[in-house]
């Protein structure tokens, strides 16, 4: 200040020496003014520097909040980390546990203490395996050592190996224990209670290997069954038999009452096999309706006859089915081993072979494998073959057997009796394909036809003369069998009086409901009903209860023989006559070959007779000649 007030005397002095006052003074004043602009502008500078170092200070002040605020944050994450893990580790399905190298736990969750009902409070961070393994068996929770588990485990981790094991645990649970080692020498092991999941395994194991309908084991287990029955038996010099059975008819039931049905039969008939068996013997459902099972350590063949019995017999007692009467039988087929054969599918053909000898043998019994039988299967296969074509091909006719009035002698109906005429073995008996025909599914179409011809054939005969058809227990469980029937009728334009329709007491025993409420039909229509073979079967009286019968025919058996020196035959015959005369019944004996035979059941009560004394069955131009022959001149003529 001093400077500056020098240097402004020293341009107002005059080169006199004299000081100029007035320039001094406005010097002086334009020195103040100077530095009042330094002061300013001094002042402005610091003020800046102020500023920035106040916003320096901001800054800093506002870094030092922001990592007070991120050193928040990052605790707050860590405290929700931890939270979730706690929830995590807590909420697994699996118990989990942590073991450090020296065999002690450092983490353990919930789902641990649940699985072995352990208390948190005993479960304590810090104790051993072995420790921790003694409070569970202390608890029943634990069947092994516990010492020599840990020290099997910890050999195991320390050796690096990861290992899974099943333990069932003593309450009847199952639990994979799955053991992983850490590098630090600890482990991971968690628990998972695989109860439901073993039993879900051994559901869909045994669902593979049993049938479902049925629960018996089904092909597969039985082949495999058999394969290790048959290795035993050939180590131990053993004998062993496979049976392989099926059901005779059971396509009518399926047909006639529904699959429902055929299901609840197969049940019924596989809880009967089981029954008839010991434990060590195996039946299965290979098939629709066919069943095997295998007889190891046989004995003797006896053994094997007697349980063939057995089982037969408890097959064909009659089922009730949801109020239907059902009665089937079995069929079937025995191989031996070593005998016939010492390999699975060996064995099971032959006994297939046996099967088919038993149902060419009349059905409902049991056949053993004999070598001769191949070729005996051969040409019933080849039979099939051609019954199959043999309907469409028109193959079969019809003959008729007269049925005799004993009142004025005269033919007052025939029999239509089906014969098969084949291209190359010309005619075959009606008892040799009409069995395979029911077991084939065939005889409804063949039972059909038959009606259909013998109500057009006997349209065209005279006098009124009617015509008796025999219907199988198969036709008349069809529920077609009326409007079968009734179409028959009216295209042959035959009354229904002159149609009498024959039925065995079998067809009785099957669907009984059903069975009566379409022989009511039918008779409504006019149609006639005869039982057939009556007095053949245990329960011939019942049945008369159930249905008014228009006429029973007496069975050949009771005719054959019969003579004026069989008191008891007599005795028979006569009580049955005149039991059909009390409920107002024709009665018809069968089977008379004599006149000695006509004459005694005249004498008895018959009121008709059939028999070859009488007339054999004969082709339709034959019949019709008969019956014109009987007829009067006049009609003749006419």
């Amino acid at each position: 200040m001093h400077r500056l007030f020098a240097r402004q005397r020293d341009k107002a002095t005059k080169p006199n020496g004299e000081v100029d006052l007035d320039v001094l003074g406005q010097l002086v004043a334009e020195a103040y003014e100077q530095t009042d602009r330094d002061h300013r502008r001094a002042d402005r500078s610091i003020n800046l520097m102020v500023e920035e170092l106040d916003q320096l200070n901001r800054a800093l002040e506002a870094r030092v909040s922001e990592g007070t605020v991120a050193l928040g944050h990052r605790e707050a994450e860590l405290r929700t980390q931890n939270l979730r893990f706690d929830a995590a580790l807590n909420n697994m399905s699996q118990a989990l546990l942590m073991f450090d190298a020296s065999a002690r736990m450092e983490i353990v969750n919930k789902r641990y203490c649940e699985m072995y009902g352990l208390s948190p409070h005993d479960i304590k961070p810090g104790m051993t395996l072995q420790e921790l393994l003694s409070i569970r068996k202390s608890m029943g929770m634990f069947a092994g050592d516990p010492e020599e588990y840990t020290s099997e485990l910890r050999d195991l981790m320390t050796r690096g190996d990861s290992v899974t094991q099943y333990i069932d645990v003593p309450d009847g649970r199952t639990v994979a224990i799955c053991n992983s080692p850490m590098p630090d020498g600890g482990w991971v092991a968690t628990h998972e209670d695989i109860t439901e999941r073993r039993r879900a395994e051994e559901i869909i194991a045994h669902m593979a290997h049993h049938d479902s309908l049925t629960d018996l084991p089904n092909r597969v287990l039985f082949q495999e069954r058999l394969a290790d029955t048959l290795l035993n038996a050939k180590s131990g010099h053993h004998r062993l038999a496979v049976f392989y059975l099926d059901l005779d008819n059971f396509k009518a039931v399926n047909d006639t009452l529904g699959h429902p049905f055929g299901d609840e039969l197969l049940k019924r008939v596989a809880g009967r096999l089981r029954a008839c068996v010991h434990e060590n013997i195996t039946v299965a459902r290979v098939g629709g309706d066919e069943f095997a099972l295998i007889l190891p350590d046989l004995a003797d063949i006896g053994e094997a006859a007697t349980l063939a019995q057995r089982i037969c017999q408890a097959i064909r007692e009659p089922y009730d089915l949801l109020g239907h009467v059902v009665v089937t039988e079995t069929s079937i087929g025995i191989a031996v081993a070593p005998d016939n054969g010492f390999l699975p599918d060996e064995l099971l053909k032959n006994a297939d072979m046996a099967l088919y000898r038993a149902k060419a043998d009349g059905r409902g019994t049991f056949r053993f494998f004999a070598p001769e039988m191949d070729a005996t299967i051969k040409a019933r296969r080849a039979l099939e073959n051609s019954l199959r074509e043999a309907l469409y091909q028109g193959q079969f006719t019809l003959h008729y057997q007269p049925i005799m009035n004993l009142d004025d002698n005269r033919i007052i109906c025939c029999e239509a009796l089906i014969r098969w005429n084949h291209p190359q073995r010309g005619m075959v008996a009606p008892g040799e394909f009409i069995p395979i025909a029911e077991e084939m599914g065939l005889i409804v179409a063949i039972g059909e036809w038959v009606l259909r011809q013998a109500c057009a054939d006997a349209a065209t005969w005279p006098n009124n003369t009617k015509v008796a058809v025999n219907l199988s227990p198969i036709q008349m469980l069809n529920a077609r069998l009326v409007p079968v029937v009734i179409g028959a009728l009216a295209s042959a334009g035959l009354p229904a009086s002159r149609l009498e329709l024959e039925i065995t007491e079998s067809v009785l025993l099957q669907n009984t409901e059903a069975t009566v409420a379409a022989l009511y039909q039918l008779r409504s229509l006019g149609v006639r009903i005869s039982m057939d073979d009556f007095g053949t079967g245990y329960s011939s009286l019942s049945y008369l209860r159930r249905f008014p019968f228009d006429k029973l025919k007496i069975d050949r058996c009771f005719i054959s023989d019969l003579s004026k020196d069989d008191e008891d035959g007599l005795t028979i015959v006569r009580s049955v006559t005149a039991l059909a005369k009390s409920l107002g019944m024709v009665t018809t004996a069968e089977g008379v070959e004599t006149e000695e035979q006509m004459d005694l059941v005249r004498a008895v009560g018959c009121t008709e007779v059939q028999g070859y004394f009488v007339g054999r069955p004969q082709p339709l131009k034959d019949v019709s000649r008969l019956l014109v022959a009987a007829l009067p001149p006049q009609a003749k003529s006419a």
